[in-house]
């Protein structure tokens, strides 16, 4: 229990359905921030409120150490090669569906349960009824064996029925703001995180076609291929506004200079297959349409060099490349997804999810 409406409700509607609840906090960050004081006391205040008004027990499980060698660093690591990750993927991965899922195992929990929004059907992780809230996209990277002692309460609605299910309920979070910033860190922005952990360095940022130094940025880990927002060209505040604006087509990072292009069509910018790494399939689905599974037994592909795609996965799939974003059909050999347009490049370090239907079928981190 987060402390917001969706892990609140989820708690009602189990208490409802006949379940021994008890509600746990998970505390991940502590941590101040310049500008930002860390909003976990106020979070667990509410979602103990909300436990004594439902009757449940509640503990709080203090994971800090392990959230930050887990999540952090890996962030931490992504960001200084010149990646953009997401740690929310990570956080679902390596603290809440595998580090607490253990403990509430060995507690005696027979399941897990979490506000997130997505359903399980038949064993197989499925998008959410509610396509604007959906969060099978964070959730790829779970494990089969947690997935199987799981349970998405609110999956099946939308977020205003929520609201109203809370408000009805007297509970006192029902329209409390959504957290917006890093997993489990509260409202702080990237840059002012990183520049808490990494020496940001400000540099050029020059054209690409000539070389000439058209403005400077403030760290060239900020900046994402095909971003065109926040630059800061020849000396004026913000971005240019007049005429054919600049992208961002290249980082150097040995050298800390942004390349940027007013060609749109830079082949830097558009790409028609993305080579990914760290591929998970999902077995639950695979196993039923394809024999040759050894390489995914677990759940977890150990490379994508070592992971052959079974011929189930040779078709066309939806591909999402960033959470709620446009799904777009590909192919997928077990290495590259193959578009059969182009598409604007994503950046390296976010992950491709792919679907069949509203099954969610596996996906990986994109790579260089």
């Amino acid at each position: 229990m987060s402390g917001g409406v969706d892990s609140s409700v989820s708690a009602l509607l189990l208490k409802e359905q006949g379940y021994e609840v008890t509600g746990v906090y998970m505390k991940n960050w502590s941590k101040d921030l310049p500008g930002m004081k860390c909003p976990w006391a106020e979070d667990l205040a509410d979602a103990k409120r909300v436990a004594v008004k439902l009757g449940i027990d509640f503990e709080v499980w203090d994971f800090e150490k392990a959230y930050f060698e887990k999540v952090v660093e890996y962030m931490l690591s992504e960001f200084k090669k010149g990646n953009t990750p997401n740690p929310d993927i990570m956080c679902n991965q390596e603290i809440k569906f595998k580090l607490f899922y253990e403990k509430a195992r060995e507690r005696g929990a027979d399941f897990i349960a979490t506000g997130h929004y997505a359903r399980i059907i038949d064993g197989q992780l499925a998008r959410a009824i509610d396509e604007k809230k959906d969060q099978t996209y964070f959730l790829y990277r779970i494990s089969e064996e947690a997935l199987s002692h799981t349970i998405f309460p609110i999956g099946g609605m939308v977020k205003s029925d929520v609201k109203k299910l809370a408000e009805k309920n007297g509970l006192h979070n029902a329209y409390k703001k959504e957290s917006m910033g890093v997993c489990f860190v509260g409202e702080v922005g990237i840059k002012d995180f990183l520049k808490e952990y990494i020496n940001i360095e400000p540099g050029e940022i020059r054209e690409i076609e000539t070389e000439k130094v058209v403005g400077h940025h403030e760290g060239a880990v900020f900046y994402t291929i095909g971003q065109r927002h926040g630059l800061y060209i020849s000396g004026n505040t913000g971005e240019v506004n007049t005429g054919l604006p600049y992208y961002v087509v290249k980082k150097d990072l040995q050298k800390n200079i942004v390349y940027v292009s007013r060609n749109l069509n830079d082949s830097n910018i558009w790409v028609d297959e993305l080579k990914l790494k760290d591929i998970v399939l999902r077995t639950e689905y695979i196993v039923s349409r394809a024999a040759s599974l050894a390489p995914v037994a677990t759940g977890l592909a150990r490379s994508s060099s070592r992971c052959r795609a079974p011929e189930a996965l040779r078709n066309k799939y939806s591909v999402r490349l960033r959470h709620l974003g446009q799904l777009i059909l590909a192919n997928f050999d077990g290495e590259k997804l193959h578009f059969e347009q182009k598409i604007k490049k994503p950046a390296a370090g976010q992950s491709a999810v792919f679907y069949n239907n509203e099954i969610c079928i596996g996906g990986g981190i994109i790579a260089e």
